[in-house]
């Protein structure tokens, strides 16, 4: 115990705090409890049991102390901090005799079990006595041997002090928060945010889609299960695919985060019916599908809570909307006058005024009291938002804001309606430290069009699968916003039918100005002073070279005074007047010789400021404004040495520089841990499999094995092997062998490690699906039997091979993700559960491709299947691999979108502006609309232009300066229209008529397209139709207008019901040859 370290500079400020306010007690109303009190004893006993709320004694020892202290009495008197204790906490406790605490600490000592007792108590008691008045927490009950024993020795003893409450003055001292109870309770905030915005709030969303059946317990279970439940072995980690989304997440000490409560589910099913109160219960009766439904969950971080409230309506009447619009707009106003120095009273008054004056018939079922105090205790009714409540509001306090109304009644049966917020007082206003599913939008649930006129639909629309949230954390607006489902979410009931006419193109460019809008203000923030941005103001440094320590160290062939290369020192040392002066080979740009008659002339030129070196022009020197020497030049009549030498310094400079390119390539591979092999037991295996990249020797398959923390391949004789380990995973993909060649299981690791000789970012374990052992033509069966039936049998076989293979590699993949989320170490300094301490690693979960939103592109020297999965852009049937994190993605520029190109690129910029844009070229045209719809799906921005863009500059000249790129428009440069009219001004003498003609043209075929994005009535078979049509008009030979439409009306209706299917622009009526005008920056599609 003696290792546990205590902050006695935080432990010293806060005990002057309460001596300070102690001392001045008579000037202030909230500590006038303990102005006549000569001691303060707070006394604490066993530990409470887990089900038992913290009780405000704890809280304040634990407030001072930094830790919980059972059985520990502290005696506050005005010269001297005493303390009650046993031997062991007395350890730990005599830290606190080394802080600059403002009176001295004496510590009173209790024997040790098997030890004769010591006269603690009773001196203990002594000092007690010699007060006429004590104030103590006389509500609190506590129980335990030092308790028993104290309470018999003041029983016994003659004199005893008054004793009188410092409740009041307790919760005084803990109401205002300092910055180390404010960074706890944000990330407790953040937690609850997090958990309602993507994990309670979607998953109410699909239980109502799908009328599930499903209890509010249940449900609560669900929820309370997302920080990981279970012991030992059987244990599960938090769900990280949850809290991945959540802002400040990252680095957590999960064992110290809990909930205040088991959340709280009711919906108008719920027997008890509705409670408003903390200590409601989620029942076992089956959630409801229509009505309100109350959401409340607490949590707790490092003690420190926070807590959320939330009323959602499904198919609500205009009476319920705008009574919850009442809500939010009360809250607003609550919070503007919620502010230092006002009376808690004075708030309540004025939110029951507010309603009185919009909705006097609300004023009766309004709640009680609107709120707490909140910190370690959940509810602190010290600070209770009551109407009889006087105390004052102070800055940095905590409150509970809650807002709501009970017993109200629609349709002649009861609801009620709830909106509650952890709230945090400024000196001016209060604001929200929970956020997440207020608005309107966000809260109230309609039944689409169909349902509503009483029309049931018997075929539900099919859905393309997405990803399941977007990119950037959010729910992605094309899941709650699909015409099949059950239920939408939208502003009003009229939006809500309005949508539903709505083109998706419509639907994706305001979705898209809301992303833009959003990234723009993130970036301001990202790069500003305060937001943690380097401002591009961190470059390359200034590096040092040393060829030897001194004269000593020259070599001695320098005493001939001629040119000599060192190559062991990486120097060239040169006669300069007659001294041999040594010059770094990093000194030197080049060597040029030059032979002129009788002499050979050699020219060093080195590397100096104001060069025009191409990337090199940026190389930093110490001092850029010192004399520097450009370049020497020898002449001597030996053409052969000088031929000699120059080899010699140019071979030095490719080794140095290739060393250096080498070391920079290896600066981010790592050494990972050793992996702790499984004991006991065989680890689970996949056996017969390959890998990639290949080790050394003879290819043969190898056998995968999980082990405690991470994996292992093993060579097929033993060799050689690949240790993984599950905290260098970053994803962990699985792409079954459906309309592949491998069936694969594929590691994208956060840090590369070697394998062999080369760096790897992917490790993959493939086997062939493909039976290559089967000989067709020599089997027996062959011979005696004739027809199909054996090519149907054999294709039988295939078919169910592959299946095997899926199932086998997909249940290994499940149980490499079991076995990473079960990596958990625990330890128990001191044995109790306040000091336990949990350390797991990110929750894998194995990510299937999607190849049906797949689509083909050059990402780097050939033509591949891209296949975005629920986090990831990934190619992996061939190397070299594909892997990019969504996540990860700023932007993505559609570039070469012209009409009449068959195919154009994808640029995607990365939010660490440092890495180089990903380019994926030549990508087809049909599948523009695909690519569209799928980025707009996971919240990518995206814009479109006709040509394409050097981006080395572009990133060059955002890296020099982030936050004024974003002050002066940020991407809004990347807009088509503008990029498109600057190349075509170019030309336009030479193509001036021609356009012009074809001006009529242009616009009939954007009001025929205008018209069919609103064309819903379409179904397959008059797409195919429509195409044959095509096709023999064509050959009777239509006009260019007539042309023109019916390619446009084709090109979309083929784009909207057959997506992601490949047609060829070959069929259609090419336009007439034309000059192209030829834009500025690079217009092809290669790099």
């Amino acid at each position: 115990m003696s290792k546990i370290e205590l902050n006695v500079n935080l432990f010293s400020k806060r005990l002057g705090i309460v001596y300070d306010a102690w001392n001045n007690a008579q000037k202030d109303d909230d500590y006038s409890s303990i102005s006549e009190a000569g001691a303060l004893l707070l006394v604490a006993g066993d530990t409470a049991g887990e089900d038992e709320p913290i009780r405000k004694g704890t809280a304040f020892q634990t407030w001072l102390l930094g830790f919980e202290f059972p059985s520990t009495f502290l005696m506050f008197e005005k010269n001297r901090l005493s303390i009650l204790c046993s031997a062991s906490k007395a350890k730990i406790l005599s830290q606190l005799k080394n802080s600059n605490a403002p009176v001295p600490i004496e510590l009173f000592v209790q024997a040790k079990a098997k030890e004769p007792p010591t006269n603690a108590i009773p001196q203990f008691l002594e000092v007690y006595t010699s007060f006429d008045r004590v104030a103590t927490l006389i509500k609190e009950q506590h129980s335990g041997k030092l308790v028993d024993d104290w309470n018999k020795s003041v029983s016994e003893t003659d004199k005893k002090p008054a004793l009188v409450d410092m409740a009041p003055a307790v919760a005084s001292f803990l109401a205002v928060k300092d910055q180390e109870e404010l960074k706890s309770i944000r990330i407790a905030a953040a937690l609850t945010s997090t958990l309602l915005s993507h994990y309670i709030a979607p998953k109410l969303e699909t239980i109502l889609d799908r009328e599930a059946k499903i209890s509010h317990e249940t449900f609560a279970t669900q929820i309370e299960a997302r920080i990981g439940y279970g012991e030992d072995e059987k244990a599960k980690g938090p769900d990280m695919k949850v809290w991945s989304k959540g802002r400040g997440l990252n680095d957590m000490d999960w064992g110290s985060t809990e909930f205040c409560y088991p959340p709280i589910i009711q919906s108008q099913s719920t027997s008890t019916g509705y409670d408003l109160s903390p200590v409601a219960e989620s029942s076992q009766d089956d959630i409801s599908h229509k009505g309100v439904l109350l959401v409340a969950v607490g949590m707790r971080y490092k003690s420190y809570c926070a807590n959320v409230g939330r009323s959602f309506i499904v198919d609500p009447s205009k009476e319920q909307e705008a009574i919850y619009s009442l809500l939010v707009a009360l809250q607003s106003e609550v919070l503007s006058r919620m502010k230092q120095g006002v009376h808690s009273k004075e708030l309540y008054q004025f939110a029951l005024s507010y309603v009185r004056e919009k909705k006097p018939e609300l004023e009766s079922h309004f709640v009680k009291n609107i709120g707490h105090g909140m910190g370690m205790e959940f509810r602190d009714a010290s600070y209770l938002l009551s109407p009889k409540n006087n105390r004052k509001l102070r800055a940095n306090m905590v409150l509970n804001l809650v807002l709501g109304f009970t017993g109200l009644e629609e349709g002649g049966k009861k609801y009620a309606l709830q909106l509650v917020d952890t709230v945090l007082v400024g000196a001016d206003k209060s604001s929200c430290l929970t956020l997440g599913a207020k608005s309107v939008k966000d809260t109230l649930f309609f039944l689409n069009q169909d349902e509503a006129q009483g029309q049931s639909s018997k075929a539900p629309v099919k859905k393309a699968p997405t990803a399941k949230n977007g990119a950037n954390g959010n729910p992605s607006p094309m899941k709650n916003k699909t015409a099949g489902g059950k239920v939408l979410r939208n502003k009003t009931r009229s939006a809500a039918q309005e949508e539903s006419v709505q083109s998706m193109t419509a639907k994706i460019a305001e979705h898209q100005r809301e992303l833009h809008g959003r990234l723009h203000q993130e970036g301001l923030v990202r790069f500003s002073e305060g937001g943690g941005g380097l401002g591009g103001k961190e470059g390359k440094g200034w590096r040092r070279f040393q060829s030897y320590k001194g004269e000593a160290g020259l070599p001695h062939e320098v005493e001939t005074l001629r040119i000599f290369v060192d190559r062991k020192a990486q120097t060239v040392v040169l006669p300069v007047h007659g001294y041999a002066v040594p010059f770094h080979i990093n000194t030197i740009k080049n060597v040029i010789k030059t032979d002129e008659g009788e002499f050979t002339y050699l020219r060093v030129n080195f590397q100096t400021p104001g060069q025009l070196a191409g990337r090199k022009e940026d190389t930093p020197f110490e001092d850029p404004d010192a004399t520097f020497i450009r370049s020497i030049t020898y002449r001597s009549p030996d053409g052969h040495r000088f031929d000699t030498i120059s080899k010699q310094i140019t071979d030095l400079k490719k080794e140095v520089t290739k060393r250096e390119q080498q070391k920079k390539e290896m600066a981010d591979v790592i050494e990972q841990d050793t992996l702790l092999e499984v004991k006991g037991r065989r680890p689970t295996k996949l056996p017969e499999v390959f890998v990639r990249p290949a080790l050394d020797g003879k290819r043969l398959p190898g056998e995968v094995e999980i082990h405690q923390n991470g994996l292992r391949y093993q060579s097929p004789m033993g060799s050689q092997k690949i240790d993984i380990l599950f905290s260098n995973v970053k994803h962990l993909f699985f792409q079954p062998c459906d309309h592949e060649l491998l069936v694969i299981i594929h590691i994208h690791l956060k840090a590369p490690i070697m394998i062999g000789k080369k760096k790897a970012h992917d490790v993959q374990f493939y086997r062939e699906a493909s039976d290559v052992q089967f000989d067709e033509t020599g089997n027996r069966k062959r011979k005696y039997r004739y027809g199909d039936e054996d090519e149907l049998e054999l294709e039988q076989q295939e078919r169910k091979r592959r299946q095997m293979l899926n199932k086998e590699f997909k249940l290994f993949s499940e149980k490499i993700a079991e076995a990473a989320t079960a990596s958990v170490l625990t330890f128990s300094p001191l044995q109790r559960p306040a000091l336990t301490l949990f350390q797991t690693g990110d929750t894998l979960e194995p990510d299937i491709p999607f190849r049906e939103l797949s689509f083909e592109g050059v990402p780097f020297r050939t033509n591949v299947r891209l296949q975005p999965t629920t986090e990831c852009l990934v190619h992996l049937s061939d190397p070299p691999f594909l892997v990019v994190t969504l996540s990860d993605i700023e932007i993505a520029s559609l570039e070469r979108v012209q009409f009449g190109l068959k195919q154009f690129d994808m640029v995607l910029i990365f939010k660490d502006f440092t890495k180089s844009p990903l380019h994926i070229n030549s990508i087809p045209s049909a599948q523009l609309d695909d690519v569209k719809n799928w980025l707009d799906s996971v919240d990518i921005p995206l814009s479109e232009g006709p040509v394409n863009l050097n981006w080395g500059p572009i990133m060059k000249t955002i890296n020099e300066d982030p936050y004024e790129f974003f002050q002066q428009g940020g991407w809004s440069f990347l807009g088509g229209a503008a990029a498109g009219e600057e190349s075509e001004a170019d030309d336009e003498s030479d193509t001036e008529s021609e356009f012009e003609a074809e001006s009529a043209e242009m616009e009939s075929s954007e009001s025929s397209q205008a018209e069919s994005d609103y064309d819903d009535g379409s179904d397959a078979s008059d797409d195919e139709g429509s195409g044959s049509d095509f096709g023999s008009d064509e050959s009777e030979g239509d006009d260019w207008d007539e042309l023109e439409r019916k390619a446009a009306n084709a090109d979309k209706k083929r784009a909207e019901v057959s997506a992601g299917h490949d047609s060829d622009d070959s069929d259609r009526p090419k336009k007439a040859s034309r000059s192209k005008p030829k834009p500025k920056t690079k217009t092809n599609g290669k790099r």
